[in-house]
């Protein structure tokens, strides 16, 4: 069967739930998230409403598009309010961090990652896993905003170079530093449907 690509509606963003010590990641996920809203698509997200990931929903929501906050109850305190909460078109409350990851890859057909800590490394190092393993074909990108996640993609380039990453065809993010240039990148990607059923089986 002939490979097709299917149409982006939901983006996902990964990112810090603080800001950072450069204002140019506040500004690029406030950019990122008007881009989403521009395009008429989606915004998943982690349900933060402060650092990187609060300043990528205001984006989306300004500039009137939607927004889905997919946040533990155990982290609602800590990266968010429920009054903030309230203002975002969708929220999702799970009860642990599996859940909600999981919900994420479901509801989202791409994934975006923005400057962040170890809990957003884990989050796309985990979807470049599935992909590895066959288990989706969605769009990945890294937002590298000046340069911040070259250490990453030195090591990923390591590790495929001595042989550890099989099947590398499948774990092939898009590095973007533009950030005007992320969302028509994914749109022009799409799902590729090979015709597989585990490709966009809900995991």
């Amino acid at each position: 069967m002939q490979a097709k690509n299917v149409p982006i509606r939901s983006i996902c963003v990964y990112c810090g739930s603080q800001p950072g010590r450069d204002p140019s990641y506040l500004e690029a996920g406030r950019a990122l998230g008007k881009s989403i809203a521009e395009h008429g698509l989606r915004l998943v997200y982690g349900g933060g409403t402060r650092g990187i990931m609060g300043a990528v929903s205001s984006g989306v929501m300004s500039n009137g598009g939607k927004v889905l906050g997919i946040i533990p109850e155990f982290l609602m305190d800590k990266e968010a309010s429920k009054h903030s909460l309230s203002a975002l078109t969708e929220v999702i409350v799970t009860q642990d961090m599996h859940q909600r990851k999981h919900r994420m890859f479901e509801e989202s057909d791409a994934f975006v990652t923005l400057p962040g800590g170890i809990g957003t490394l884990e989050e796309i190092v985990e979807i470049m896993t599935w992909g590895q393993l066959g288990r989706h074909r969605k769009p990945m990108v890294f937002a590298n905003i000046n340069n911040f996640w070259d250490p990453m993609l030195e090591l990923l380039n390591h590790m495929s170079s001595e042989g550890f990453i099989h099947t590398a065809h499948l774990v092939k993010p898009m590095i973007i530093d533009k950030i005007d240039e992320i969302v028509p990148a994914v749109i022009k990607a799409g799902i590729i449907d090979d015709g597989n059923p585990s490709v966009l089986e809900k995991m």
